[in-house]
């Protein structure tokens, strides 16, 4: 087993859809990754499917694809298995060590004891990721050099 990577994040179709249509934790947790270049957004094409539909369903069709071509850009693909759960599957094939989801069941005590034996996933709802993320320690435990700060615009 290797260690996961503390700079690939993964946000299941919940915490992408509720960036999008409501803001709030979702949005404050993916702004962090959004803000820093050398942090990656992980998705496969089956969890971005899940958000799409999730977004078309609550929204329309219009901002859902609109959503999708932006996405499209900003996350690193990755594949897995179809039967595979979209969120986990895409965390585990990327060596992520983030999960973001609302979904309980993911965050249950169970599931984290079944995942730890493959991989140190943190598996964890976006506003105790927001509550904990330190984008200064992260930076100098996992590049070279001092922390420049955030290099980019997250609404860019």
């Amino acid at each position: 087993m290797t260690d996961p990577d503390p700079t690939v994040v993964v946000a299941d179709a919940d915490v992408l859809a509720a960036d999008l249509l409501v803001g709030g934790d979702a949005r404050a947790a993916l702004d962090h990754v959004r803000r820093h270049s050398w942090l990656t957004l992980v998705a496969s094409d089956a969890l971005l499917d899940d958000a799409e539909a999730t977004i078309a369903a609550l929204a329309d069709d219009a901002l859902a694809a609109d959503w999708r071509a932006r996405i499209e850009r900003e996350r690193e693909p990755v594949n897995h298995p179809p039967e595979d759960h979209p969120g986990l599957a895409s965390a585990y094939r990327a060596g992520a060590a983030h999960l973001l989801t609302y979904d309980d069941d993911l965050r249950a005590a169970e599931t984290g004891l079944s995942l730890q034996p493959y991989q140190g996933l943190s598996v964890r709802p976006p506003d105790a990721f927001a509550a904990v993320f330190d984008a200064e320690s992260l930076y100098e435990a996992t590049q070279e050099g001092e922390y420049p700060g955030p290099d980019r615009d997250p609404r860019a």
